[in-house]
């Protein structure tokens, strides 16, 4: 850890996969507690605009790249992030490795009913995964759904509240979580439930899964992709000059 590269003041973690589910296995058994959070367009737009958010996003133990954007936004810094790492692909090869070890956690997010089949899609694939529990996202009582969450005790917690809710209540609740690792995940619930399509291959390959979505979910995605990406690049670029890497060498 320690080797990150700064992005409109959020500092990503450069991780390919291997590195990726090493981190999150030593986490699990250091005996400590540890925050896992991502970062894509959308989430490094939203820390630009809000500087609390972009303290929680930095206070993260490991912050990966998730997004082909991201993965452009350092280039154009002249850096480079190894790999782009979605929860709708890491979920799989991470919980045959939880399966294999021991390793247990709980779903909590998504519409009712939601995390639930996530997890049986997941127990159909991996019969000895351990899943302690799940939870649906819409509610109020959080000292509730903690004391839930406690009472299961997951070694691994995905928070699928989406961006910025999932990253404060991370951040409200982590002292009271008994949970080795607490992460938030985004929409990996609906993806994993297959309740929101992924992109065709040919599409994922290519970094045009936002374009998926946006033709899948337009009402809901429009603001995010054709005003988020551009307004990104804009940014990104003003940083690249401003730290003087747009200067002629």
């Amino acid at each position: 850890m320690g080797d990150r590269v700064e992005i409109l003041g959020v500092k990503v973690d450069r991780l390919d996969s291997r590195g990726f589910e090493e981190q999150i296995e030593a986490f699990v058994l250091s005996g400590k507690k540890h925050k896992v959070m991502y970062a894509n367009v959308h989430s490094l737009n939203s820390a630009w605009e809000d500087p609390e958010l972009r303290r929680i996003l930095n206070s993260a133990d490991l912050l990966y790249c998730d997004g082909a954007g991201v993965k452009l936004g350092a280039r154009l810094l002249g850096e480079e992030l190894p790999e782009r790492m979605t929860g709708a692909d890491w979920i799989y090869y991470l919980s045959e490795t939880c399966e294999k070890k021991g390793i247990s956690t709980y779903l909590l997010g998504g519409e009712p009913g939601v995390a639930a089949k996530a997890a049986e899609r997941l127990k159909s694939r991996y019969p000895r995964l351990a899943i302690a529990g799940t939870h649906h996202g819409y509610f109020d009582d959080d000292a509730k759904v903690v004391g839930e969450i406690n009472k299961r005790k997951p070694d691994i917690l995905f928070v699928g509240l989406g961006t910025p809710l999932q990253e404060r209540w991370i951040e409200n609740n982590f002292a009271v979580l008994d949970v080795a690792v607490v992460w938030g995940v985004g929409a990996l619930v609906d993806f994993v439930a297959e309740k929101v399509p992924r992109a065709p291959r040919w599409m994922l390959d290519h970094g045009m899964e936002w374009l998926f979505r946006l033709m899948v979910e337009p009402r809901r995605m429009w603001r995010r992709y054709l005003i988020g990406n551009p307004l990104f690049i804009l940014r990104v670029l003003q940083q690249r000059f401003a730290e003087g890497k747009g200067e002629d060498r």
